[in-house]
């Protein structure tokens, strides 16, 4: 069975590769403002002091308008650094222009600028996902970082950004898979409890 699940992972992350591809630049940066604009809209968004999201790559939604909204309403934003093999760290990132090329091709924060972030004082994390569903679950992009970190920040609010076509009816499942609290799309807000 475990097998069955692991190849229907497979077999969707192609799938949402595939159209992430052949969406284009207008497109992604159209919707990717829908989105951002229903995240600062959000009062779990709005009530955080501390958020820890992600640098995008290309074909990913575009989080530059959330970095610069952050940034001017005085709250800390976070990146992932990637410490190890299946591991990563929450830093603070002061500006975009500390940013640099890191492990895998990932934006972080430069070397003298890198200060780790507390997990405890997390309030909510932009979680990137192949695809979602509407249960809460996510597909992960395959390195098992986020289920990992995850466990290790229990009470931050997970909060998903997808384009329209990465929710889903059903996303094939395991126990160490992590649920989101809130997905957020270009038309829609879906809100969890994930203790359920």
């Amino acid at each position: 069975m475990e097998n069955t699940i692991s190849e229907q992972k497979k077999t969707l992350r192609k799938i949402m590769r595939s159209k992430r591809a052949s969406t284009s630049k207008e497109e992604r940066d159209t919707s990717s403002h829908k989105i951002i604009a229903n995240l600062i809209d959000n009062p779990v968004y709005k009530a955080a002091n501390t958020i820890m999201a992600y640098a995008s790559m290309p074909e990913e939604i575009q989080l530059n308008e959330l970095f610069d909204h952050a940034f001017a309403n005085d709250k800390t934003l976070a990146i992932p650094l990637i410490v190890g093999k299946g591991s990563m760290r929450p830093v603070f990132l002061p500006t975009v222009e500390d940013l640099e090329v890191g492990d895998f091709g990932i934006m972080t924060v430069r070397q003298d600028k890198r200060q780790f972030v507390e997990f405890e004082d997390i309030d909510c994390i932009i979680v990137p996902g192949a695809a979602f569903d509407r249960q809460g679950n996510r597909l992960g992009l395959g390195g098992g970082y986020y289920d990992r970190f995850l466990k290790r920040a229990p009470n931050p609010t997970r909060i998903a950004l997808a384009f329209d076509y990465q929710l889903i009816e059903s996303v094939p499942n395991e126990e160490h898979d992590s649920k989101m609290d809130i997905i957020i799309t270009e038309t829609e807000t879906l809100n969890f409890d994930r203790n359920v």
